[in-house]
């Protein structure tokens, strides 16, 4: 196969055009804030909270349909041993934004938080701050990295174009328009992207459909002709993992610094709500078409078409079933459309990664952690700076790990073990403390780590109830190998676990310390005896060793800047009604 002009010429039209309005959109909004005297670093994480329902809801919905989402679907729809039956990611990503939009968003959005660390480093202190970042930051960064990884494959499927050199440029076009306009870049390439992605996989559709190898995809659901049906069946012996897997998509796509920054952005708590909804429905549309390809695949005769030979699931390239419909049962110039499709999938995926990562190391580690006298001009540059680097991690992690996407399943599952009990507990339990979420976290990852990984060939040393063995090939020296498959629902075990821990914990320690049965001398986190006056925390300070130091005594205040690193926790504009007379009182 040689590489298709045509292609090429499609791909450099759709990223001139992603360029175009990342810088459009950076100049459109340069002065967004300086009215109000918001700090630029804010504005490069959340705009100016002003983002509206339209864009709003487009960039929500793209941050989870990405590459992987709409390839993974068709992928599991097209697998003879899992089917429609198995592809959760559209009802699960769905639930996960109802769920977050309910009770998630409101909190979050109305005490004016910036990062989805802040309610974390408010209560638990910043030492333990930098420790959940480390779940969050390997997640985005792994995401980043497993989507581009994908994107490299499918240009190579359809435009046989060198895969280290589309990774490179694919990743370097979103890093600019992310550096030079922050989340208003994101966001208005977002509503291109999802636009590109909805055409360019409609357009497809009907021509793979009435393809002269594909059998009538309603017959094909339902009987084998080619194999088993695309529909799918749940065995009674795997029910626990396909709802333990549900859990996992449904809740740990809660706690994302991706979700929480569209949120954040929104210009009010009822619209982040809002958004939220619109991007679960938006999830569900989007993903029609996946399935779809999916089930075109699971109904072709593939000795038939010019790929020839075996079935895609028989030369281990079910992952590459949406690219391979693509380039094999419709006309060139449709799969050219269709590329156009997966790659603003993988872009609107990445930025989002990129820009989150960078955003909660500049605020939460670099400025409130070790710098929390920084300017705003330092913070802006840490965030350039981080942006470049983060995407340049993740990018040579593309192109050099073929257990990418073993990562980024482990850094997933730690999301949802460890920080979504912990943002349950900061939001809604009241008295919890820094000992129960050091305990909790220690939990979580013991009992998630201890389940093992087989994406990873990471053995496990906790044997769950119902585990049994498996032989799979080994997908770098196709020699069969014996893997231990984890049955019990360990995941959601693992969560709760955590959950509980942090409560248990948190009120044995405060019972030790405050009966006197430990000394408060002892009370090395400062978690409990140092956080009686102040009620543990209100939305106006921060928890520091040794005090309780009010956020507007933490950085100069400029008078133009009047809302500065004080109005982190404290934007009197976003509090609720009934809060906001208390706070008049408070410093």
């Amino acid at each position: 196969m040689t590489i298709h002009a045509e292609g090429l010429v499609a791909i450099v039209v759709f990223y001139l055009l992603i360029l175009f309005v990342g810088i459009w959109a950076a100049w459109k909004n340069k002065h967004s804030g300086e009215a109000e005297g918001t700090d630029r670093s804010e504005i490069i994480m959340v705009g100016g909270r002003d983002i509206g329902l339209f864009v709003g809801g487009f960039t929500m919905t793209a941050t989870w349909v990405g590459g992987g989402y709409i390839n993974g679907t068709a992928e599991y729809v097209y697998l003879p041993d899992y089917g429609l039956a198995w592809a959760q990611a559209p009802f699960g990503y769905a639930l996960s934004l109802v769920v977050g939009g309910l009770f998630f968003a409101k909190p979050m959005r109305s005490r004016g938080y910036v990062t989805m660390l802040d309610p974390f480093q408010q209560l638990y202190g910043k030492r333990m701050g930098g420790l959940l970042f480390i779940p969050a930051f390997m997640g985005e960064i792994f995401w980043s990295a497993a989507i581009l990884s994908a994107l490299g494959a499918t240009l190579s499927v359809i435009v046989d174009i060198n895969i280290k050199m589309s990774v490179v440029i694919s990743a370097l076009i979103a890093i600019f328009y992310t550096l030079v306009g922050g989340l208003y870049s994101v966001a208005y390439t977002d509503v291109v992207q999802l636009f590109c992605i909805f055409i360019g996989l409609w357009i497809s559709v009907p021509f793979a459909l009435t393809n002269a190898a594909v059998s009538d995809i309603t017959v094909t659901a339902v009987k084998r002709v080619y194999q088993s049906p695309w529909r799918g069946s749940i065995k009674k012996e795997d029910t626990w993992m396909w709802v333990d897997n549900f859990c996992l998509l449904m809740l740990g796509g809660i706690p994302w610094q991706v979700y929480f920054q569209r949120v954040l952005s929104a210009s009010s708590a009822t619209y982040a709500q809002v958004l939220s909804f619109l991007a679960a429905f938006g999830c569900l549309v989007m993903a029609v078409p996946s399935v779809l390809i999916g089930a075109i695949g699971a109904s072709t005769d593939w000795n038939k078409t010019s790929y020839g030979g075996e079935a895609p699931k028989d030369k281990d390239e079910a992952a590459m079933i949406l690219p391979i419909v693509l380039q094999h049962l419709c006309p060139p110039f449709v799969s050219f459309f269709g590329l156009g499709a997966v790659s603003a999938a993988v872009m609107s995926s990445a930025d989002s990664s990129i820009l989150s990562a960078s955003s909660m190391f500049a605020r939460n580690i670099y400025q409130l952690a070790f710098r929390q006298s920084a300017s705003d001009r330092e913070i802006v540059w840490v965030m350039r700076i981080t942006i470049f680097v983060f995407g340049g991690l993740a990018t040579l992690m593309a192109l050099g790990a073929g257990t990418v996407y073993g990562l980024w399943y482990l850094s997933s599952d730690l999301v949802y073990v460890i920080i979504f009990p912990q943002l349950l507990s900061v939001l809604f339990v009241k008295g919890t403390n820094t000992y129960g979420s050091v305990a909790a976290y220690l939990f979580g990852l013991l009992l998630r780590i201890g389940g093992g990984e087989p994406y990873l060939h990471l053995p496990p040393f906790i044997y769950y109830p119902g585990w049994t063995t498996e032989q799979r090939k080994h997908q770098d020296s196709d020699e069969m190998e014996e893997i231990i498959i984890q049955r019990f629902p360990f995941k959601t075990v693992s969560m709760l676990a955590s959950f509980f821990g942090n409560f248990v914990f948190s009120y044995l320690a405060k019972y030790l310390f405050e009966s006197g049965k430990i000394s408060h001398k002892y009370d090395f986190l400062d978690a409990v005896v140092s956080s009686r006056s102040g009620e543990i925390m209100d939305k106006t300070t921060l928890v520091t060793r040794g005090n309780n130091i009010g956020l507007s005594e933490l950085a100069p205040v400029k008078p133009r800047l009047s809302v500065t690193l004080a109005a982190a926790f404290t934007r009197r504009d976003t509090l609720p009604e009934e809060t906001s007379g208390d706070n008049d009182n408070i410093c």
